[in-house]
């Protein structure tokens, strides 16, 4: 599912315009992405959390130039479900 079919999907369950729809998802987006870079998580009950994790420093090979680099210690975005959302998903997908 795209951001295209989330806009679609709300404007058809709730009657909204998809313009204002499409606004308000690129809000909600911009604000967990703002909120991130300042270094704060996004918690959403009954949904997940939008977390920052840290990665620590590690070794690497270029194996290209057959050299060894060193990947400095970072901080990548991540998404952890709640409980409840990963068990509606487990009792709902087909496999």
């Amino acid at each position: 599912m795209t951001k295209a079919d989330i806009v679609n999907e709300i404007a058809k369950n709730t009657g909204i315009e998809k313009v204002t729809v499409q606004k308000t998802v690129e809000a909600f987006m911009d604000t967990i992405k703002q909120s991130m870079v300042a270094g704060n998580n996004v918690y959403l009950r009954g949904f997940g959390s939008f977390i920052i994790k840290k990665r620590a420093k590690k070794t690497a090979r270029n194996i290209s130039k057959n050299t060894t680099i060193i990947i400095p210690a970072h901080n990548i975005p991540a998404f952890k479900p709640a409980k409840s959302f990963i068990n509606k998903v487990k009792s709902h997908v087909k496999k």
